[in-house]
């Protein structure tokens, strides 16, 4: 009897009916596609038993002047400093004004008095139907020091690395106000965005002087008002300047000296940003997910080919999809963007590209921030009840990793195919269990088979023409490559 080599590419594709993405990876959690060869992320532990008080929205990682690790995490009530020995301190500023943990509003179903606008048709966009977003910090360093805003308080605090009661961030003097947000250019210039509550406005301070924001002829501070139609949500430092990313287009400022310190480009239309935590910086350059597609820039904005865009953008609640966050794994060159699902509130699920195999993962997971592993060795992230965690350390436990395909033809599909043996693929034998359902037509019953301990061959016996595969992953650092199948040709009888 022949073997069929079930040669499925790697990355999941989820756009379109379920017999379209036949012979793709389809649904999965807790894998990634590394050298073209499906495995389990690493697992987690919390990094302290404290938990934080508020919604962790942002987090940075960074190193003083001694070589110390520090992470800065801002929550919708507080701010904190942990140090890389596990020390916790409270830095929140006072007279900080406490944010809010959800998002407010909604312009979806059930909003306003029953039958006050006809059946089938969209509600007017009002100010009583705006959404006010969810409360994030944005943080970034100068020196050793951490520099925060969170909008909604609009303050810009710096923290000085203070250990010694009272230990608290405090405001950058003569800094803007009613601010959206910071970030600090490669010239070590601060800008504040959103500033004195102005969705386009970007003020900057002196080179090297945070304090200073009056321009004058002897300093390099100023300001910008951006010829945009839409908000400033995020900035990012990338190749060649600082991005500013509203929620329609893109803008770069590149420095210049004086006269003008800085020139503002448009890069790019009709690709905004989808919240305040969604742009992420990647080798120089930025990616970020939109209002329902992906993006990057360097010098230009182009779109990123999403194969499972469709199913992120329709099971997403959007009324919370303020709440999205990126982090960047640089080991193994993915990006990751948390969200929450229609059913959920709060960030439950992901979706990881990884930039340099083009391949894309999806996942069911909580986490509200997270850090790249540059500083700490490995990515550190929060969940929304505050706690902290370390990524990629150890194994996961047997069962949470898994993926299924989409229907798999033996043939050409106009025959019944009877698989007698399963020759797997693996590092270790055992490593993996694999189920499969098998259907007659792409509409019928599904009939379950397994799961099957793989071992090499392991006999099964089912028929069908179209046949799903699902492998679970075990309590191992496993691996599985090309599965092949002996088949014979059956009989509809």
């Amino acid at each position: 009897m022949p073997l069929v080599k079930l040669d499925i590419p790697a990355g999941a594709v989820r756009n379109g009916t379920e017999y379209e993405t036949g012979g793709r990876w389809r649904d999965m959690s807790l894998v990634r596609f590394f050298n073209n060869v499906i495995q389990p992320i690493g697992g987690w532990r919390k990094r302290i038993e404290t938990q934080l008080t508020g919604k962790p929205r942002a987090i940075r990682a960074w190193r003083d002047n001694d070589g110390n690790r520090w992470l800065g995490i801002g929550t919708h009530t507080n701010l904190y400093a942990l140090s890389g020995g596990g020390d916790l301190y409270d830095i929140t500023p006072a007279g900080f004004s406490t944010g809010i943990a959800d998002a407010a509003g909604s312009v979806g179903y059930g909003v306003g008095p029953y039958g006050s606008y006809e059946y089938g048709l969209p509600r007017p966009d009002s100010a009583s139907t705006n959404v006010q977003w969810a409360s994030m910090w944005t943080l970034d360093t100068w020196g050793e020091n951490l520099i925060g805003c969170m909008h909604g308080d609009g303050k810009i605090y710096e923290w000085p690395l203070d250990t010694v009661a009272p230990i608290a961030a405090v405001v950058v003097a003569n800094a803007p106000t009613a601010c959206a947000g910071v970030i600090v250019s490669e010239e070590r210039i601060l800008f504040a965005y959103g500033a004195d509550g102005n969705d386009r406005q970007i003020d900057w301070s002196d080179q090297e002087n945070n304090t200073l924001w009056t321009p004058s002829s002897t300093n390099q501070a100023g300001s910008q008002l951006l010829q945009t139609n839409g908000r400033i949500v995020g900035a990012c430092r990338v190749n060649g300047g600082t991005l500013f990313v509203t929620d329609v287009d893109a803008h770069q400022a590149v420095y210049t000296g004086a006269p003008f310190i800085f020139r503002f480009d448009r890069i790019g239309t009709s690709c905004g940003l989808i919240s305040r935590g969604a742009l992420a910086q990647v080798e120089n350059v930025a990616m970020w997910m939109g209002l329902g597609g992906f993006w990057t820039a360097s010098g230009s904005v182009t779109p990123i080919d999403c194969p499972v865009s469709e199913y992120i953008f329709n099971d997403m609640n959007k009324d919370q999809s303020s709440k999205v966050v990126a982090n960047v794994n640089i080991q193994y060159g993915e990006v990751t963007w948390w969200y929450p699902s229609e059913a959920s509130n709060e960030n439950d699920r992901y979706v990881t590209y990884n930039y340099r195999n083009g391949t894309w993962a999806t996942g069911y997971l909580s986490r509200t921030c997270g850090s790249d592993g540059g500083v700490f060795g490995s990515p550190v992230m929060c969940d929304a009840n505050g706690y902290i965690y370390d990524h990629e350390i150890g194994i996961l436990d047997a069962g949470l990793s898994y993926a299924e395909t989409g229907p798999i033809e033996m043939g050409s599909g106009d025959n019944l195919s009877v698989v007698t043996s399963i020759i797997p693929d693996t590092i270790n034998n055992g490593d993996v269990t694999a189920s499969f359902t098998t259907r007659l037509y792409p509409a019928s019953a599904e009939t379950a088979h397994g799961p099957y301990t793989m071992t090499s061959p392991t006999s099964v016996r089912f028929t069908g023409r179209q046949i799903k595969m699902k492998i679970i992953g075990g309590n191992t650092d496993w691996r599985v490559g090309d599965m092949r199948v002996e088949v014979k040709q059956g009989s509809g009888r």
